[in-house]
């Protein structure tokens, strides 16, 4: 009985866990595809996973930060999704590739034409953006994600710093520097390069290898012969004591 009741309450505590837990691995997420570096342009997706056991997700939308607007948000077309960009006047123009702008991307709604992503799935949306703002490390995009019972989970929480996770936190895309791109990419050239020189001491090490195995083979043949001629004198000079 006492083990039962402990497996009882072990499986209780497991499923409070994974409720508790869950929503943790189900937000609405933004990550750029390779880097986001500020002052670039980048490809970032939306990460949309559907919660619910008996809904699809069914629309999204997602609001851009109007404290650091993006001139150009280009979304990727996805088969089976309506997709509407929609802009807004600027209070101060921005200026990009040399010109004033006084609008930029303030939403991209993503509307499902049938079953929209279904239990059990998730989503990306593709969006190119750009150009990134160079006065700030994250940009923040608050989302709403509708249902197919009607229901609407506002991802619209900013995490505030030293402070715990909120419920529903909104995407945040964290934005790297030009120097961490250029670090990066100086590592992976060094490791390429020590992969080309571990190549290279391997090719050279091999040669050495060949070069003084084929010494050792001459030098066996050689001394092989010599034993041979040894031991032919050493018959032939027996026989002529004999004969003598």
């Amino acid at each position: 009985m006492k083990a039962s009741r402990l497996a009882v309450t072990g499986a209780l505590a497991a499923s409070a866990v994974v409720v508790l837990s869950s929503p943790a691995f189900a937000h609405v997420t933004v990550q750029p595809e390779g880097t986001a570096a500020k002052g670039g342009y980048a490809v970032i997706d939306f990460k949309v996973p559907n919660e619910r056991d008996k809904a699809s997700t069914t629309k999204l939308e997602v609001s851009f930060p109007t404290d650091h607007p993006l001139a150009s948000a280009m979304p990727e077309p996805i088969d089976g999704w309506d997709i509407k960009v929609t802009k807004s006047k600027l209070a101060k123009p921005i200026e990009m590739h040399g010109e004033k702008i006084d609008e930029a991307v303030s939403k991209i709604t993503w509307t499902a034409k049938s079953g929209g992503v279904e239990p059990g799935f998730f989503q990306k949306f593709p969006v190119s953006v750009g150009t990134l703002p160079e006065d700030t490390d994250q940009l923040a995009f608050k989302a709403l994600q509708t249902y197919s019972n009607k229901e609407v989970v506002r991802w619209i929480e900013v995490q505030q710093k030293g402070q715990e996770e909120p419920e529903n936190p909104a995407p945040v895309l964290t934005l790297s520097t030009a120097e961490d791109d250029a670090a990066h990419g100086s590592t992976a050239n060094d490791a390429s390069d020590n992969a080309k020189d571990t190549q290279n001491t391997a090719a050279d090490t091999s040669a050495d290898s060949d070069s003084s195995d084929t010494t050792a083979r001459v030098l066996g043949i050689v001394g092989i012969v010599v034993g041979a001629l040894g031991v032919a004198y050493g018959v032939l000079a027996g026989r002529r004591r004999s004969d003598a």
